[in-house]
């Protein structure tokens, strides 16, 4: 099980994961942020469909933590091999994670999680509401043609 930083992905998470986590969020086009829940439990969206949701919760660690939308295919295997990936916390355990902020974490590979939660949402958004944006497009996949030599 994974606890810490892969030497071959880079930086560790700043001495703010928090504020970290924010930047990295609303980078990502179009991204904003409200408080739906109230103080402390920061929604990021894409046209009003939740993409992260950073909040403190003592129950769950004792960092700070992100929900993110992953791929139902790579949820059990996030879990499994990172100690800092869990179930997502009050959400569908079967599309969602949570990730503790640990200070010293693995910035890269958190990130990525956060632009992958980002591009599953908007896959799922009307394609009116999707060409603009990053992930809307998926990539071509090489394919052999038929009956050709």
């Amino acid at each position: 099980m994974n606890t810490g930083p892969s030497a071959a992905t880079g930086a560790a998470l700043p001495d703010d994961p928090a504020q970290w986590c924010r930047d990295v969020c609303l980078a990502l086009p179009d991204a904003s942020v409200d408080l739906p829940f109230g103080p402390g439990a920061e929604v990021f969206r894409i046209h009003r469909k939740m993409f992260a949701l950073l909040t403190r919760n003592p129950r769950v660690s004792e960092h700070p933590i992100v929900n993110l939308k992953a791929d139902p295919d790579e949820l059990a295997l996030l879990i499994a091999n990172y100690d800092w990936i869990l179930p997502g916390f009050h959400m569908n355990k079967r599309h969602w994670v949570t990730v503790e902020l640990r200070t010293g974490g693995d910035a890269a590979f958190v990130e990525g999680l956060v632009e992958d939660s980002y591009d599953n949402v908007v896959l799922g958004l009307p394609a009116r509401l999707r060409s603009p944006l990053r992930g809307a497009t998926p990539q071509p996949i090489d394919r052999p043609v038929l009956g050709a030599p």
